[in-house]
């Protein structure tokens, strides 16, 4: 098709804002989808996982046939993108195959802090924003409010703005006919050498690596041969295709289209994300621009249950970062867990999804040790080490300081719940740097016309709140202690700020006098005795009863600050005596020592999966 009848977008909103049932409605008008697939609800969320949690965790293609108003027939290339932080490196990827947006924003919540991220995304990408605000049929919705916070926030004129019901269908022909009129189609040039951005790619065990791609410029047909240009890896196409939204093969791909492109080459990583496909007979002078890659934030240990499949987790978590090129890992040895990998990933839904992922998709049973993030340490010769596994902290006299990872951290919030958000953050070791409202332009009238507190202005306009605060501290549990200070009003967005030296100490833990390196913790020393304290008593209830007595202690260096111990479970060996001689049962009882002595010594102690979590579930304040 020519590429001025193509218009390629993607749907930016916060989490629950209705992306994936406006892209519903959107599918609807493709006469070639509704023949091809019967349509269900949150059509483009197919992994069983995003249906399970309800939310989009990969970016969706799907190529969309419209026929305007004016009768012209146009191919729409839409990316159906998630809304949790976790997964804003899928956003950004897909921002860079498009030429602009639509923003839906809710009608009964407005603006939140993952809108404000995404927005800022589309700009810096000079991509055309078209506003939506969506749920215009809920009883609690306030569309002109919404609008007015749109159009004062970011600057959107009244009449550019869109009202929707993503639900009933009210309003989409508009967002339609937005399309068209204001995302200008793809730029290229056709008669230059194949230019390809792979944007997303997954693994085929026959058609080998299946790259998502977009024409920049010049064409591809089947059975061309094809250029990785990074890797230099050549190949001949053994299927290319657009998304319906299954897989549906093309005889070629035109300037400007979305599709994919199978590959066949079997090793994951001669197909790098980001990366440019050119032709293998004239190949481009120059790739397309790389993605800025994103900077893992939490950092954990996957093991195999099973010691045999290590093989197989590695192969496993190779393919997997094809298709999720923000999780980075490399391989580790524990003295309790044996081999596995340390991964890197962007918050902790994303750890959570990664594992599920593993799981379900490759058939693994594994375990996860507690959570933690990268430091910096500075060692008394000047040296700076990186150091994202507690166990491999140098010792505590080689060491000058230690820099821990902070974030800025966006929260917006109504008015009412700001002193508990602050309290909070403050808890939480965090430092307050602005302090923003946010309010139609009816609620800044009320508020300069009435010199006393307007409740309608408290109740209804929102606070917009910057903080620093350590990445650590927002791993334990502050997501959900916001959502209940704030009675599930309140919105959170961060990114990274750098490095701050600060007071922090190893926290060890011992059970049965072997040190669990997988349980070990970098914790700030003020709030180490009660931490220590605190998870000593949570392992207590997770371990089971052994037939020996089990120790568990938290140390820090050489001083043990608390202690557990697990009862032994005893067995009665004296049942079997019905009277007799005294020195019979003493000699019983006498022998029952001597065993439970030597199991103490030669036995193991099992951890439950729940123990290497429980970091997280314990008190940090």
């Amino acid at each position: 098709m020519n590429s001025e009848f193509i218009r390629n977008f993607c749907i930016i909103a916060h989490i629950d804002h209705g992306k994936s049932t406006l892209a519903d409605r959107l599918l609807e008008i493709s006469e070639l989808t509704r023949s091809r697939n019967n349509l269900i609800e949150q059509r483009l969320d197919s992994m069983e996982l995003e249906r399970e949690r309800g939310i989009t965790i990969k970016a969706k293609p799907v190529k969309i046939d419209y026929t305007s108003q004016s009768g012209k027939k146009y191919q729409f290339n839409l990316i159906d993108t998630p809304g949790h932080v976790d997964f804003s490196y899928e956003v950004s990827r897909s921002l860079t195959a498009c030429e602009g947006v639509i923003l839906v924003v809710d009608a009964t919540q407005g603006i939140q802090a993952q809108t404000l991220a995404n927005v800022y995304q589309a700009l810096e990408n000079n991509l055309h924003i078209i506003p939506v605000v969506n749920k215009i049929d809920m009883s609690a919705a306030e569309p002109e409010r919404i609008a007015e916070e749109l159009s004062s926030s970011f600057g959107f004129m009244m009449d550019e703005i869109i009202m929707i019901s993503a639900k009933t269908g009210d309003g989409v022909d508009l967002v339609l006919e937005a399309v068209v009129e204001r995302i200008p189609s793809p730029k290229g040039d056709l008669n230059i050498p194949l230019r390809a951005l792979i944007f997303d790619s997954k693994y085929d065990p026959y058609k080998g690596v299946i790259a998502f791609v977009k024409v920049v410029d010049g064409l591809v047909k089947s059975g061309d041969q094809i250029k990785i240009m990074s890797t230099n890896k050549k190949s001949e196409i053994l299927e290319l295709g657009c998304f319906l939204p299954n897989e549906v093969k093309l005889t070629q791909l035109d300037l400007g289209e979305v599709g994919y492109i199978a590959t066949g080459l079997k090793d994951v990583k001669d197909v790098p994300v980001g990366d440019t496909i050119t032709s293998g007979l004239k190949p481009a002078s120059q790739p397309l621009e790389k993605y800025t890659p994103f900077n893992p934030m939490v950092f954990a240990g996957l093991y195999p249950v099973e010691g045999q499949d290590y093989s197989l987790l590695r192969d496993a978590i190779d393919k997997l970062k094809l298709n999720d090129s923000s999780l980075v890992s490399q391989p580790e040895n524990s003295v309790a867990l044996g081999f596995g990998f340390r991964c890197g990933f962007l918050g902790l839904l994303h750890m959570e999804v990664v594992q599920e992922r593993l799981e379900r998709e490759f058939s693994l049973n594994l375990l996860v040790t507690s959570p933690s993030v990268s430091y910096q340490v500075v060692l008394q010769d000047g040296e700076l080490v990186e150091v994202d596994n507690p166990s491999k902290l140098p010792e505590t006299s080689l060491i000058a300081e230690i820099r821990e990872p902070w974030i800025k951290t966006t929260i917006l919030v109504p008015v009412p719940y700001m002193g508990n958000v602050i309290d909070l953050v403050k808890s939480k070791r965090g430092e307050s740097k602005s302090i923003d409202y946010i309010q139609h332009q009816s609620q800044a009238q009320n508020l300069v016309t009435d010199s006393g507190e307007n409740s309608e202005f408290l109740d209804r306009s929102r606070v917009m709140l910057e903080f620093e605060m350590p990445m650590a501290e927002m791993l334990a549990d502050f997501y959900d202690s916001l959502k209940s200070s704030t009675q599930g009003y309140g919105s959170m967005d961060y990114s990274f700020d750098g490095y701050k030296a600060s007071k922090l100490v190893k926290l060890d833990l011992l059970v049965n006098g072997e040190k669990v390196d997988a349980l070990s913790a970098i914790v700030h020393k003020d709030s180490a005795y009660k931490l220590g304290k605190n998870l000593v008593s949570k392992l207590k209830e997770l371990i089971p009863r052994q037939m020996f007595e089990i120790a568990i202690q938290a140390s820090i260096g050489s001083r043990v600050i608390s202690r557990e111990t697990i009862s032994a479970l005893r067995k009665n060996v004296l049942a079997k005596c019905y009277g007799g001689d005294v020195t019979r049962k003493r000699k019983l009882l006498q022998r029952q020592a001597e065993g439970k002595k030597r199991m103490k010594r030669v036995g193991s102690v099992d951890i439950p999966q729940e123990a290497f979590l429980s970091i997280l579930k314990v008190d940090h304040s």
